[in-house]
């Protein structure tokens, strides 16, 4: 291969690299290389990664503190009886995030067990009680007639249990 298309395909590599914020590794560059009409191997370009010293950078892994307490003074209401009779009796709901926009973003989804539908939901960049309260807020504003709830979150062996008042009537 001529140095003139060795430098090229170097150039190509390491703006592909750039564009992909430092995430993308040979086999990604090589599929953006060949979608742009390029004849080459992954082989050829991780050696042309090699040469320029680029290696890719995955975000870490995603961690939660973990309970170093059980709550024993907190009873198990719910003792996995999943079927309930009306709506709007029990709730249950989960935490989880999403990596978007180069940083994490926890999503809090509030459930009605009877209806088995999405009752309650907010987004925010901190997994917190406000998080909780966020979505309990758009369950209360959906939902005509409710007035106070109680909300457990149960996660592993640790219960937390944030009350939530609503002035509806």
């Amino acid at each position: 291969m001529p140095d003139v298309e060795r430098l090229r395909l170097r150039s190509r590599v390491s703006e592909l690299f750039s564009q992909s914020r430092s995430a993308a590794g040979s086999r990604s560059i090589l599929s953006l290389m060949r979608d742009d009409g390029e004849q080459l191997g992954r082989f050829k370009v991780r050696s042309l990664m090699r040469e320029l010293e680029l290696v890719r950078k995955q975000p870490g892994s995603h961690a939660y503190k973990r309970a170093t307490v059980e709550r024993l003074d907190i009873p198990n209401i719910l003792n996995r009886e999943f079927d309930v009779p009306a709506a709007n009796q029990v709730w249950c709901g989960d935490i989880t995030y999403i990596w978007a926009q180069g940083k994490w973003h926890y999503l809090a989804v509030v459930l009605d067990l009877c209806a088995r539908r999405v009752v309650g939901r907010a987004l925010s960049e901190k997994p917190d009680a406000e998080l909780v309260i966020k979505a309990l807020v758009w369950l209360t504003s959906n939902e005509e007639g409710l007035r106070v709830c109680c909300f457990t979150r149960i996660k592993g062996r640790s219960m937390r249990v944030v009350y939530f008042a609503s002035a509806r009537i």
